[in-house]
């Protein structure tokens, strides 16, 4: 099996709770932090800590507002983060197809 490919993949979307929130993100326009944090089934400072991660990287932002006078962030991909996704999942792709066919 040719290791480039697996090289090439995106250390920042790879670890797996990044890569949960990438995933969620990349299939609703916009999310809350809280959830994101239960469906994922992390702690508060986990999800920030990957959130902060992505934000860094440019793959998604943050918005905090109010809603009925409570804190609300809510987390969205941006079109670099859409990109980077993409690029993931195409890589993803074609690792299983060449495992296929050795």
């Amino acid at each position: 099996m040719n290791p480039e490919p697996f090289l090439q993949l995106d250390r920042i979307i790879h670890e797996k709770g990044r890569l949960g929130i990438m995933s969620m993100l990349a299939a609703n326009p916009e999310l809350s932090f809280t959830e994101m944090r239960d469906s994922l089934g992390m702690t508060d400072g986990n999800i920030t800590t990957h959130i902060r991660t992505l934000q860094e990287a440019g793959y998604l932002s943050v918005t905090k507002s109010f809603q009925k006078n409570r804190p609300l962030t809510t987390c969205a991909l941006t079109p670099v983060g859409r990109t980077a996704f993409a690029q993931y999942i195409n890589l993803l792709e074609q690792i299983v197809r060449q495992s296929k066919l050795e």
